[in-house]
């Protein structure tokens, strides 16, 4: 018998309390406490996310949120650039091209990221671009992108920046008005401890701006109209009215810490995570590597996926794998949310057995007392 132990990078676990919420009965969607939920919601969103601007629920998940976005921001015909690092850029990238907008790659390696100057360059090159899109934390190889720098390169320009926020709002450092972003969209599953089923779209007016000079190819996900009803603290369509009282179960969590506090609390899980993989004698895949996750290499002639099937099977562990070209290459370890020091510590020491039993040299405890020294020596300046 052992406890399950969630540390993937989306869905992650969610506070008991918060659970609780969603076992209450069914209420109508339509009444006074629903739209007093929502406010609250709404106001809560705008201190996670650093912005005095509309944020606009939707019922969907965080693709759906960022599709919204950037439907609304490039009409069809139009161009822009999208930061690619991973998996999540290119899905992005894509999406522009099914709408038939001119989107251009701004192409990082696996594990890489995509540089302020490498931006620069592309807006250079073309002065035509009407958004930019990056990813500020790619799960799909845990890195994370410079949003403050890339954000003022944007703001001198007509475009707007877009950012996908889903695996770092409520994780790490999020500014987004400070940072000129115009569109930050998110999901429920990550660090706003909740389950799948909810995203957000926040919006600058130079974001509103851009999206009513073209009418969006969409019913469901046209912001314009989300903007009229969310002002009246209501949705143009049925939401998801039980996920939302229940996120603002969590939301009450991450005001009582305080959001400085939050980014805080990840960036010291992720030093201790990182020391404690690294000492086992694991490499860090990513160069510059978000607070929310660590991604490390699988060593030479081990296979990644019966790693990940022994650490859930005989431990109950669960942590992520690699996708597309990375399945099998690379391990996810989770630190966001509703995940402390001692879940960490469980799955460095799971690890650690798992790899051995698969004659990986270990020294057993190595990484544990790693983590744990560079926990109690984690300052943060």
């Amino acid at each position: 018998m052992f406890k399950y132990r969630l540390l993937t990078p989306g869905p992650t676990p969610v506070p008991e309390d918060t659970l609780l919420e969603l076992a209450r009965p069914v209420s109508h969607h339509r009444t006074a406490e629903a739209r007093q939920i929502l406010a609250e919601v709404v106001e809560g969103l705008r201190y996670v996310f650093g912005t005095r601007h509309d944020v606009i629920p939707l019922t969907c998940s965080g693709t759906g949120a960022m599709e919204a976005a950037l439907i609304q921001a490039v009409p069809r015909g139009g161009k822009a650039l999208a930061l690619v690092a991973g998996k999540f850029g290119e899905r992005w990238l894509q999406i522009w091209r099914t709408f038939g907008v001119e989107a251009v790659a701004v192409q990082a390696a696996p594990g890489q990221v995509v540089t302020p100057s490498m931006l620069e360059s592309a807006l250079r090159q073309h002065p035509d671009t009407q958004a930019v899109c990056v990813v500020h934390c790619e799960t799909s190889t845990g890195v994370k992108h410079d949003l403050r720098a890339m954000g003022e390169l944007v703001a001198r320009t007509d475009a707007v920046f877009l950012v996908d926020a889903v695996s770092s709002a409520g994780v790490m450092e999020l500014r987004m008005d400070d940072w000129h972003i115009d569109f930050l969209a998110t999901g429920s599953q990550k660090a706003l401890m909740l389950p799948p089923g909810l995203a957000f779209v926040a919006v600058s007016e130079k974001g509103w701006r851009a999206a009513h000079r073209h009418q969006p190819p969409t019913f469901y996900l046209d912001l314009k109209k989300a903007r009229d009803k969310i002002r009246e603290h209501d949705t143009p369509f049925t939401p998801a009215h039980t996920l939302l009282r229940a996120l603002r179960k969590s939301l009450e969590k991450i005001r009582a810490e305080g959001i400085e506090n939050i980014w805080i609390r990840h960036a010291r899980l992720a030093q201790a995570c990182r020391a404690g993989v690294q000492t086992i004698g694991l490499e860090l895949f990513a160069s510059v590597p978000a607070e929310g996750l660590t991604a490390v290499r699988v060593p030479a002639n081990l296979d990644g996926q019966e790693i990940l099937r022994r650490l859930e099977r005989d431990y109950g562990v669960k942590l992520a794998g690699g996708q597309d070209q990375l399945k099998g290459k690379i391990l996810r370890i989770a630190h966001m949310g509703y995940i402390d020091f001692f879940d960490v510590l469980a799955s460095i020491a799971a690890l650690e057995l798992v790899l051995q039993q698969m004659g990986f040299a270990v020294a057993l405890g190595s990484g544990v007392a790693a983590a744990q020294r560079a926990f109690a020596e984690f300052r943060s300046d």
